[in-house]
């Protein structure tokens, strides 16, 4: 059995002294405990602000992307009929047939304006020539067996249509236009084998039919140059 040699009254303040030693750890490990679980907390609370707030920004990113390739995907009406396909009302001769001799006389072509046969061994300058004048079928049969368009119209065209027309076939190569009385349409587009009437400068089917003859398949001389032939008279 041990003796404490403390009197009663100094054992009792030790032992108070004692407790409150005890119950400042406590105290400061609970704060502790509640400082880390608020800490967690919150960043716990900015983490799903933050992911939430990606996710948001990321969703109409996403729209964007997919309605950018949807409207790649989908023309407008108006792509789809510029980009190919038939040309309504085109009539088509058989390249074949066509003659292609040169001759320097005059030569009776059974359609007007003509789309090809025997013609002048001169060829009308086609590189975007915009003709006043009348030009020899003649010499234009050459060139659109170069590979050349040819725009004509009567007096009957709107003035505004003519001068559409005629900046087109301005920045045109191996294109040409001129005025022609007697021919069964306002204004016509040829080339070599193929020709149609349109409505008017605006009517889709002009791009079509540039696109597809300007030095197209149908050309029987492709490559051959517009420059250097007749000029308007």
């Amino acid at each position: 059995m041990s003796f404490d040699p403390r009197t009663p009254m100094a054992q009792q303040h030790d032992a108070h002294r004692a407790r409150q030693r005890r119950d400042r750890a406590l105290a400061i490990s609970l704060s502790v405990l509640v400082v880390v679980g608020l800490v967690g907390f919150g960043s716990y609370m900015v983490l799903e602000k933050s992911e939430a707030s990606e996710q948001k920004q990321a969703a109409p990113a996403a729209d964007d992307k997919a309605g950018d390739k949807a409207d790649d995907e989908a023309p407008s009406s108006e792509q789809g009929k510029a980009a190919g396909g038939p040309i309504e009302g085109l009539r088509t001769w058989d390249a074949k047939k066509l003659t292609r001799n040169h001759v320097t006389g005059a030569v009776a072509y059974p359609m007007k304006p003509p789309v090809g046969g025997d013609h002048n061994p001169v060829w009308m300058n086609c590189d975007g020539r915009v003709y006043k004048n009348a030009v020899p079928d003649v010499n234009a049969v050459h060139a659109m067996e170069h590979g050349a368009v040819w725009v004509t119209y009567t007096g009957k065209a709107p003035a505004a249509d003519v001068a559409k027309l005629a900046e087109r076939v301005g920045r045109t190569p191996y294109s040409l236009m001129s005025p022609y009385e007697g021919q069964s349409g306002t204004i016509m587009l040829t080339a070599w084998g193929n020709q149609v009437t349109v409505d008017g400068a605006d009517d889709p089917r002009v791009d079509q039919f540039f696109s597809t003859f300007v030095q197209g398949a149908q050309t029987p001389e492709p490559g051959a140059t517009c420059s250097g032939g007749l000029e308007a008279q």
